[in-house]
């Protein structure tokens, strides 16, 4: 991912806001192209990989949350959806698939170039710590490889992590053997509209405990939050 002059690929098949928003984005330094399908995307994505896709749900063929599920891989580009639903529903299933934001339509071009600019942040933070040699991290049987995004059981196949996911288990990585209220997970997981997450996060940490497998370290203490219970290397 190139931080100074990052790749940015729109896709919608609302061709004015495509300009529009495609317009804008370049005015303020970023590179940028945009497609009106999943077909013209496939084939932008073949001549230059982007850092960051802004994607449409809702499409004609295949719609946004198809093109997400394919293009979600370790490594793949960071993924913001718009929708003009705009549903609580909508916004939890996306962030759930993998997307690591989402804004309803129509959005404030600005308020797009500041999620984008976060985004990118983050994940160029991210490729700083494995830059350094801190690109795994260790606890009981497990280990998160922060790079790839996924996670391991001792002699099991690795299980890919979604955004939320990995935002989550790198909270409690942080802050191991300490009770975690939601609101100090949703803190965590800044980036990702608070209101949303709040109401994805029990269900964030159901899916994470199944790909721990057995004898996960994630407790539920009542009425408080959740404990990460073991002591983790690679901090």
């Amino acid at each position: 991912m190139s931080l100074t002059n990052p790749s940015i690929l729109v896709v919608d098949d609302d061709a004015e806001l495509r300009n529009l928003i495609t317009e804008f984005l370049r005015a303020n330094g970023l590179r940028v192209e945009s497609a009106a399908d999943g077909t013209e995307m496939d084939s932008r994505i073949a001549a230059e990989r982007p850092d960051l896709i802004v994607l449409d749900l809702m499409m004609p063929g295949e719609d946004g949350l198809s093109i997400l599920r394919r293009v979600r891989k370790p490594g793949g580009p960071a993924v913001i959806m718009l929708s003009a639903m705009g549903e609580d529903t909508d916004r939890i299933i996306g962030l759930e698939v993998g997307a690591d934001d989402y804004l309803p339509k129509p959005c404030n071009p600005r308020e797009l170039l500041a999620r984008i600019r976060a985004v990118l942040r983050r994940r160029g933070e991210e490729g700083a710590i494995s830059a350094s040699g801190g690109a795994v991290r260790r606890f009981g049987p497990w280990t998160l490889d922060i790079v790839q995004r996924e996670v391991r059981r001792a002699d099991a196949p690795a299980a890919p992590l979604t955004d939320a996911e990995f935002r989550v288990l790198a909270a409690f990585l942080d802050r191991p053997q300490r009770v975690m209220s939601r609101d100090q997970l949703i803190e965590a997981g800044k980036g990702v509209d608070s209101e949303v997450f709040d109401r994805a996060i029990d269900v964030t940490i159901s899916r994470l405990r199944k790909k721990l497998g057995p004898d996960d370290p994630i407790r539920t203490i009542r009425n408080e939050g959740y404990m990460f219970t073991l002591k983790v290397e690679g901090e």
